[in-house]
C-alpha cells in the first residue's frame, strides 16, 4: 500500500435531504446537510439511533440516492452515475466495514479477503500474495484458512477491515464497526485503522454512538434528527 496521504476533497455532500414514505407517514432521514471530508481524514459521524447515519453512509456510497441535494466522490456527481457505473465506483474506490460483518459464511478468511481483488480481477499469485500480508498486518497470520464461524468476532472483524483495504480504496466507510465488540477488541481494531489512516492515508468515515471511536477520530460531525448539529476538529493523541 502507498504512504503517500491524499490531499484535497475526497468527499462532497452539499444540501443534501433524503425522505421515505413509512405507512402514511414520511419520514426525514436527514435535512440539508453539507459538509466535505478531505483525503486522510478520520471522521466520526456521531448521533443517537436514528439520526440519520447510516442513511448517510449509504448516500456517501451510492447505495442510496438523496432526495435532495447532490453528493460527489472526487469530481464524480454520484446523481449522474447508473448503477453500472456506482457499482465500478464502489468497486474501485470505496471500502465497506459492516458492524455484522457480513461475511461469506463457506469461504476462509484469506477467501473472505480476498473477494474484492478477484472480482476487480487481479492474478490468482499476486493476489494470494497480498491478501496474505495483509492479513498478516491485522493480526491473522496462522488463520486464514479458517472459515468465519471459527473465529471470535474482533477476528472476523479483522477480516472485514482486510476485505475493506485490500483494493486500497480512496474512502472506507464503516457502519458502527465496534457495536457487537467488547472493549479490548474494539480498541484493538481502531488502533488497526488509526494505524492504516496514518502510515497508509487511508480515509475513514464512521457511523456511531460509541464513545471509543469518538475519542479517537480527529474530526466529529453531530447528527440530531437528520440534522448536523456540530462539526468539530479534535485534538487527539497517537496510539
Amino acid at each position: 500500500m502507498s504512504n503517500s496521504k491524499t490531499t484535497g476533497s475526497l468527499l462532497r455532500l452539499e444540501g443534501v435531504s433524503r425522505q421515505y414514505t413509512q405507512g402514511e407517514e414520511t419520514v426525514h432521514a436527514l435535512r440539508d446537510v453539507t459538509f466535505e471530508a478531505d483525503g486522510g481524514e478520520f471522521i466520526a459521524i456521531a448521533g443517537p439511533s436514528g439520526s440519520g447515519k447510516t442513511t448517510l453512509l449509504n448516500l456517501c456510497a451510492g447505495l442510496d440516492r438523496p432526495t435532495a441535494g447532490k453528493v460527489w466522490l472526487g469530481n464524480r456527481d454520484l446523481s449522474e452515475l447508473n448503477r453500472h457505473q456506482l457499482a465500478r465506483l464502489r468497486l474501485e474506490e470505496v471500502g465497506f466495514i459492516f458492524q455484522a460483518f457480513n461475511l461469506i459464511p463457506v469461504l476462509s478468511a484469506e477467501e473472505n479477503a480476498e473477494f474484492i481483488l478477484l472480482l476487480r480481477g487481479m492474478a490468482g499469485e499476486t493476489r494470494r500474495a497480498k491478501i496474505r500480508a495483509l492479513l498478516k498486518e491485522v493480526g491473522l497470520e496462522g488463520l486464514e484458512s479458517r472459515r468465519p464461524g471459527q473465529l471470535s468476532g474482533g477476528q472476523q472483524q479483522r477480516v472485514a477491515v482486510a476485505r475493506a483495504i485490500a483494493a486500497e480504496p480512496k474512502l472506507v466507510l464503516a457502519d458502527e464497526p465496534t457495536a457487537n465488540l467488547d472493549t479490548e477488541t474494539a480498541f484493538s481494531l481502531l488502533n488497526l485503522m488509526d494505524r492504516l489512516n496514518r502510515e497508509h492515508g487511508t480515509t475513514f468515515l464512521f457511523s456511531t454512538h460509541d464513545p471509543r471511536v469518538m475519542q479517537r477520530a480527529h474530526r466529529i460531525i453531530h447528527l440530531l434528527d437528520g440534522r448536523i448539529e456540530s462539526d468539530e476538529r479534535v485534538a487527539v493523541e497517537q496510539a
